[in-house]
Protein backbone atom coordinates (compact mmCIF):
# COMPACT_ATOMS: atom_id res chain seq x y z
CA UNK A 1 0.00 0.00 0.00
CA UNK A 2 1.33 3.70 -0.50
CA UNK A 3 1.80 5.68 2.17
CA UNK A 4 3.93 7.15 4.70
CA UNK A 5 2.61 4.86 7.71
CA UNK A 6 1.19 7.83 9.22
CA UNK A 7 -1.84 6.11 11.06
CA UNK A 8 -0.01 2.63 11.32
CA UNK A 9 -0.98 0.51 14.16
CA UNK A 10 -4.68 2.66 14.21
CA UNK A 11 -8.04 1.17 14.18
CA UNK A 12 -10.40 3.83 12.36
CA UNK A 13 -14.23 3.88 12.37
CA UNK A 14 -15.47 5.58 9.27
CA UNK A 15 -19.14 6.29 9.18
CA UNK A 16 -20.67 6.47 5.52
CA UNK A 17 -18.14 4.78 4.10
CA UNK A 18 -19.85 3.36 0.63
CA UNK A 19 -20.62 7.42 -0.40
CA UNK A 20 -18.13 8.93 -2.24
CA UNK A 21 -16.68 10.80 0.40
CA UNK A 22 -16.52 7.82 2.40
CA UNK A 23 -14.03 5.99 0.38
CA UNK A 24 -12.13 8.48 0.12
CA UNK A 25 -11.59 8.75 3.63
CA UNK A 26 -11.51 4.91 4.19
CA UNK A 27 -8.57 4.60 1.59
CA UNK A 28 -6.55 7.11 2.31
CA UNK A 29 -6.67 6.00 6.25
CA UNK A 30 -6.17 2.26 5.09
CA UNK A 31 -3.02 3.67 2.65
CA UNK A 32 -1.61 5.36 5.66
CA UNK A 33 -1.53 1.76 7.62
CA UNK A 34 -4.84 2.16 9.75
CA UNK A 35 -7.26 -0.91 9.96
CA UNK A 36 -10.68 0.49 9.04
CA UNK A 37 -14.12 -0.53 9.83
CA UNK A 38 -16.86 0.38 6.65
CA UNK A 39 -20.25 1.44 8.34
CA UNK A 40 -22.70 2.01 6.23
CA UNK A 41 -26.50 2.11 6.59
CA UNK A 42 -27.86 0.21 3.27
CA UNK A 43 -25.16 0.71 0.89
CA UNK A 44 -23.45 -2.48 1.69
CA UNK A 45 -22.25 -3.71 -1.68
CA UNK A 46 -20.73 -0.44 -2.14
CA UNK A 47 -18.85 -0.70 1.02
CA UNK A 48 -17.76 -4.08 0.67
CA UNK A 49 -16.29 -2.90 -2.84
CA UNK A 50 -14.37 -0.73 -0.29
CA UNK A 51 -13.32 -3.12 1.66
CA UNK A 52 -12.18 -5.50 -1.08
CA UNK A 53 -10.13 -2.44 -2.29
CA UNK A 54 -8.32 -2.30 0.58
CA UNK A 55 -7.25 -5.67 1.33
CA UNK A 56 -6.68 -6.20 -2.28
CA UNK A 57 -3.65 -3.40 -1.21
CA UNK A 58 -2.51 -5.72 2.02
CA UNK A 59 -4.76 -3.40 4.09
CA UNK A 60 -7.74 -4.75 7.00
CA UNK A 61 -10.99 -4.39 6.64
CA UNK A 62 -14.46 -4.68 8.05
CA UNK A 63 -18.26 -4.08 7.15
CA UNK A 64 -20.50 -3.14 9.68
CA UNK A 65 -24.26 -2.33 9.11
CA UNK A 66 -26.49 0.02 11.27
CA UNK A 67 -29.02 3.02 11.24
CA UNK A 68 -27.41 5.89 13.54
CA UNK A 69 -30.50 7.75 13.73
CA UNK A 70 -30.94 5.02 16.39
CA UNK A 71 -28.50 5.65 19.75
CA UNK A 72 -28.70 1.79 20.08
CA UNK A 73 -27.57 1.28 16.91
CA UNK A 74 -24.89 3.92 16.90
CA UNK A 75 -23.41 2.27 20.67
CA UNK A 76 -23.26 -1.26 19.06
CA UNK A 77 -21.05 0.62 16.10
CA UNK A 78 -18.74 1.68 17.94
CA UNK A 79 -19.09 -1.26 20.36
CA UNK A 80 -18.56 -4.26 17.46
CA UNK A 81 -15.42 -1.87 15.66
CA UNK A 82 -13.88 -1.72 18.89
CA UNK A 83 -14.22 -5.66 19.05
CA UNK A 84 -13.07 -6.08 16.35
CA UNK A 85 -9.74 -4.03 16.69
CA UNK A 86 -8.48 -5.83 19.93
CA UNK A 87 -10.35 -3.96 22.19
CA UNK A 88 -8.99 -0.75 20.92
CA UNK A 89 -10.57 1.93 18.65
CA UNK A 90 -8.30 4.85 18.14
CA UNK A 91 -9.84 7.18 15.20
CA UNK A 92 -13.80 7.68 14.56
CA UNK A 93 -15.07 9.99 11.58
CA UNK A 94 -18.30 11.00 11.11
CA UNK A 95 -19.29 10.91 8.00
CA UNK A 96 -22.60 9.68 7.61
CA UNK A 97 -25.08 12.56 6.69
CA UNK A 98 -28.04 13.47 4.13
CA UNK A 99 -28.83 16.20 1.97
CA UNK A 100 -32.16 16.67 1.09
CA UNK A 101 -33.51 20.31 -1.00
CA UNK A 102 -36.17 21.92 0.46
CA UNK A 103 -37.65 25.21 0.79
CA UNK A 104 -37.99 26.67 4.36
CA UNK A 105 -41.40 27.57 4.14
CA UNK A 106 -42.97 24.53 3.29
CA UNK A 107 -40.68 22.15 5.90
CA UNK A 108 -42.20 20.34 8.33
CA UNK A 109 -40.49 19.07 11.54
CA UNK A 110 -40.25 15.73 10.06
CA UNK A 111 -38.50 16.82 7.17
CA UNK A 112 -36.05 19.04 9.58
CA UNK A 113 -35.78 15.35 12.23
CA UNK A 114 -34.75 13.70 9.37
CA UNK A 115 -31.91 15.68 8.30
CA UNK A 116 -30.34 16.81 11.95
CA UNK A 117 -30.97 12.87 14.10
CA UNK A 118 -28.71 11.58 10.69
CA UNK A 119 -26.01 14.53 10.38
CA UNK A 120 -26.11 15.97 14.09
CA UNK A 121 -27.51 13.52 16.53
CA UNK A 122 -25.73 10.37 15.31
CA UNK A 123 -22.47 12.66 15.97
CA UNK A 124 -23.15 12.65 19.18
CA UNK A 125 -24.30 8.87 20.20
CA UNK A 126 -21.18 7.66 18.13
CA UNK A 127 -18.71 10.37 19.29
CA UNK A 128 -19.96 9.54 23.31
CA UNK A 129 -19.61 5.72 22.12
CA UNK A 130 -16.28 6.40 20.97
CA UNK A 131 -15.02 8.62 23.87
CA UNK A 132 -15.92 5.69 26.00
CA UNK A 133 -13.69 3.41 24.95
CA UNK A 134 -10.91 5.72 24.06
CA UNK A 135 -10.43 7.46 27.25
CA UNK A 136 -9.71 3.85 28.67
CA UNK A 137 -6.73 3.47 26.09
CA UNK A 138 -3.30 4.23 26.32
CA UNK A 139 -3.00 7.67 23.52
CA UNK A 140 -6.44 8.59 24.07
CA UNK A 141 -7.76 9.15 20.67
CA UNK A 142 -9.20 11.22 17.58
CA UNK A 143 -12.68 12.15 16.34
CA UNK A 144 -13.11 14.33 13.47
CA UNK A 145 -16.71 15.30 12.37
CA UNK A 146 -17.41 15.98 8.69
CA UNK A 147 -19.47 19.26 8.70
CA UNK A 148 -19.57 21.44 5.48
CA UNK A 149 -19.04 25.15 3.98
CA UNK A 150 -22.68 25.42 4.57
CA UNK A 151 -21.89 25.57 8.53
CA UNK A 152 -21.41 29.20 8.16
CA UNK A 153 -22.49 29.83 4.39
CA UNK A 154 -25.61 28.41 3.97
CA UNK A 155 -27.36 27.72 0.45
CA UNK A 156 -31.01 28.02 -0.62
CA UNK A 157 -33.03 24.92 0.30
CA UNK A 158 -30.42 23.49 2.42
CA UNK A 159 -31.89 25.64 5.84
CA UNK A 160 -31.81 22.10 7.90
CA UNK A 161 -28.76 21.18 6.44
CA UNK A 162 -26.76 24.32 6.84
CA UNK A 163 -27.94 24.49 10.56
CA UNK A 164 -26.90 20.71 11.25
CA UNK A 165 -23.79 21.14 10.09
CA UNK A 166 -23.41 24.61 12.26
CA UNK A 167 -24.06 22.31 15.10
CA UNK A 168 -21.84 19.28 14.36
CA UNK A 169 -18.78 22.41 14.03
CA UNK A 170 -19.82 23.27 17.65
CA UNK A 171 -20.44 20.03 19.06
CA UNK A 172 -16.77 19.25 18.12
CA UNK A 173 -15.54 22.46 19.98
CA UNK A 174 -17.42 21.75 23.07
CA UNK A 175 -16.71 17.84 22.80
CA UNK A 176 -13.22 18.96 22.31
CA UNK A 177 -13.39 20.72 25.60
CA UNK A 178 -14.81 17.95 27.53
CA UNK A 179 -13.07 14.65 25.95
CA UNK A 180 -9.64 16.45 26.08
CA UNK A 181 -8.34 15.70 29.48
CA UNK A 182 -9.02 12.11 28.63
CA UNK A 183 -6.35 12.40 25.44
CA UNK A 184 -9.40 12.58 23.62
CA UNK A 185 -9.07 15.25 20.14
CA UNK A 186 -11.91 16.18 18.57
CA UNK A 187 -11.75 18.49 15.40
CA UNK A 188 -14.36 19.19 12.42
CA UNK A 189 -13.11 18.66 7.99
CA UNK A 190 -15.29 21.09 6.19
CA UNK A 191 -15.59 20.72 2.58
CA UNK A 192 -16.94 22.52 -0.01
CA UNK A 193 -17.99 20.90 -3.41
CA UNK A 194 -16.57 17.54 -3.86
CA UNK A 195 -16.83 15.51 -7.10
CA UNK A 196 -19.32 12.49 -7.31
CA UNK A 197 -20.12 10.94 -10.37
CA UNK A 198 -22.79 12.32 -12.80
CA UNK A 199 -22.54 15.62 -10.99
CA UNK A 200 -21.57 17.64 -14.09
CA UNK A 201 -24.27 16.04 -15.47
CA UNK A 202 -26.97 16.81 -13.45
CA UNK A 203 -25.60 20.38 -12.18
CA UNK A 204 -23.57 21.90 -15.16
CA UNK A 205 -24.04 25.36 -14.18
CA UNK A 206 -23.69 24.90 -10.47
CA UNK A 207 -20.25 23.61 -11.29
CA UNK A 208 -19.03 25.70 -13.51
CA UNK A 209 -19.95 28.93 -11.40
CA UNK A 210 -17.30 26.77 -8.33
CA UNK A 211 -15.11 26.39 -11.03
CA UNK A 212 -14.88 30.10 -11.90
CA UNK A 213 -15.17 30.95 -8.08
CA UNK A 214 -12.65 28.26 -6.64
CA UNK A 215 -8.73 29.70 -6.77
CA UNK A 216 -7.96 26.37 -7.05
CA UNK A 217 -9.68 25.82 -10.24
CA UNK A 218 -11.32 22.81 -9.93
CA UNK A 219 -13.95 21.00 -7.78
CA UNK A 220 -12.87 18.46 -4.65
CA UNK A 221 -12.18 15.15 -4.97
CA UNK A 222 -12.88 12.85 -2.11
CA UNK A 223 -9.48 12.26 -1.43
CA UNK A 224 -8.55 15.81 -0.74
CA UNK A 225 -11.23 15.33 2.44
CA UNK A 226 -9.63 11.94 3.33
CA UNK A 227 -5.87 13.77 3.77
CA UNK A 228 -7.96 16.68 5.52
CA UNK A 229 -8.89 13.37 7.74
CA UNK A 230 -5.54 11.73 8.15
CA UNK A 231 -4.01 14.52 9.24
CA UNK A 232 -6.38 15.34 12.17
CA UNK A 233 -6.00 11.42 13.15
CA UNK A 234 -2.44 11.16 13.08
CA UNK A 235 0.32 12.37 15.17
CA UNK A 236 1.34 15.30 13.27
CA UNK A 237 -1.87 17.15 14.69
CA UNK A 238 -1.45 16.13 18.56
CA UNK A 239 -2.15 19.45 19.83
CA UNK A 240 -4.64 20.55 17.43
CA UNK A 241 -8.22 20.23 18.84
CA UNK A 242 -11.81 21.77 18.75
CA UNK A 243 -10.61 23.10 14.98
CA UNK A 244 -12.47 23.25 12.04
CA UNK A 245 -9.87 22.25 9.29
CA UNK A 246 -12.03 24.03 5.50
CA UNK A 247 -11.47 21.74 2.25
CA UNK A 248 -12.87 24.54 -0.22
CA UNK A 249 -10.19 24.92 -2.81
CA UNK A 250 -10.12 28.46 -1.01
CA UNK A 251 -13.52 29.21 -2.25
CA UNK A 252 -14.16 30.80 1.20
CA UNK A 253 -11.41 33.56 1.11
CA UNK A 254 -13.77 35.02 -1.90
CA UNK A 255 -15.05 38.44 -0.98
CA UNK A 256 -18.74 38.27 -0.68
CA UNK A 257 -19.09 42.02 -1.83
Amino acid sequence: MSGRGLLEGQVALITGAGGGIGRGIATRFAAEGAAVVLHCRTAVGAADEVARTVRKSGGRALVLQADLTDEGACRALVAGAAEWGGGRLTALVNNAGVQPTRELSGMTVADWRAVVDTNLSSVFACTQAAAEVMREQEGGGSVTHIASIEASHPAPLHAHYSASKAAVVTHARAAALEYGPFGVRVNTVSPGLIHREGLEEAWPEGVRRWERAAPAGRLGRPEDVGDACVFLASGLASWISGHDLVVDGGVSARPTW
